[in-house]
């Protein structure tokens, strides 16, 4: 996803850089364990739990590429760069494709309203407007399909 759509970033981005922060990413969160995105409990952003795992499988390599993955990771969750807002995008991207083709999948078994949703998405727009153009397109056609509600006050 993130080859086919950089040309969507909101600046050129060094697109292999991009992929390896999102493997990166993943790789650590399979070994931590993913916290829900929307659990109210827990904070979803770089974890105790997630930096152990990464030093743990990064420390399985020679110290040099050891020292590159664990600064890739680190730049994927700090979000300053430009690859890592674009990466980040990627990540909040996906899942919001999945929750629409699967007819609301994990906000109707978790009963998440649009204002989490939202609000978790926006980070998209620090990657890439057009995406973030296209995402709010899909939330509000997600409210007006009924697989994603909207909480009134």
């Amino acid at each position: 996803m993130a080859i086919i759509l950089a040309e969507h970033a909101n600046v050129s981005v060094d697109v292999l850089k991009v992929v390896k922060m999102l493997l990166i990413h993943d790789i650590v969160e399979i070994d931590a364990g993913d916290t829900f995105i929307y659990d109210t409990q827990k904070s979803h952003d770089n974890t105790a739990e997630e930096r152990i795992a990464a030093e743990r499988i990064f420390g399985l390599l020679p110290a040099d590429q050891a020292h590159e993955l664990l600064a890739i990771w680190e730049e994927f969750e700090e979000r300053k760069t430009d690859e890592a807002k674009f990466a980040r995008a990627m990540d909040r991207l996906e899942p919001l494709l999945q929750n629409v083709s699967n007819n609301g999948g994990t906000w109707r078994e978790f009963k998440v309203g649009f204002d989490q949703v939202y609000q978790k998405k926006q980070a998209i727009q620090h990657g890439s407007e057009s995406i973030w153009a296209y995402a709010e397109q899909l939330l509000r056609e997600s409210v007006e399909s009924g697989i994603l509600k909207k909480t009134t006050v």
